[in-house]
């Protein structure tokens, strides 16, 4: 009787490759681009390291058009990095539509994502590529 009320768990989906999680987020999912949103990508590419020690990625943001490709990096203090083919975890750090690509989106490579959604929660992450010099953001 008391269970009556509540919400029944959806089981998570399951997917073989982070191509096909790539895929079913592009198809199935809102991925809005917002303050702070980690929307999920595929890295594509290495493209380099910078002097300072970030790591720069060919990356594939996650959308309704099949994925848009953009240029983005892990943080320098960050010791890890994802492989090419990794599905990630992109943070939103700012987004000013107004402004002409690329300079109208600014975040970073943050998590690595396992090829598992749990609807409600949203991706497992396997790894976080945010140091731990960098404090979560508090809301209250």
């Amino acid at each position: 009787m008391f269970g009556l009320f509540k919400r029944k768990k959806a089981d998570p989906a399951i997917f073989d490759s982070a191509e096909a999680a790539f895929d079913y987020a592009c198809r199935n999912l809102e991925n809005r681009i917002l303050l702070e949103a980690v929307i999920p990508a595929l890295v594509e590419e290495f493209v380099r390291v910078s002097p300072e020690g970030e790591r720069y990625f060919r990356i594939r943001l996650a959308n309704r058009h099949g994925g848009q490709a953009i240029e983005a990096c892990t943080l320098k203090e960050s010791s890890r990095a994802p492989s090419v083919g990794d599905l990630i975890g992109y943070k939103v750090v700012r987004y000013d539509p107004d402004m002409p690509p690329p300079f109208d989106l600014l975040g970073f490579i943050a998590y690595r994502f396992e090829p598992v959604h749990v609807p409600g929660k949203g991706w497992r992450t396997a790894e976080s590529f945010i140091p731990d010099t960098i404090k979560p953001t508090l809301r209250m």
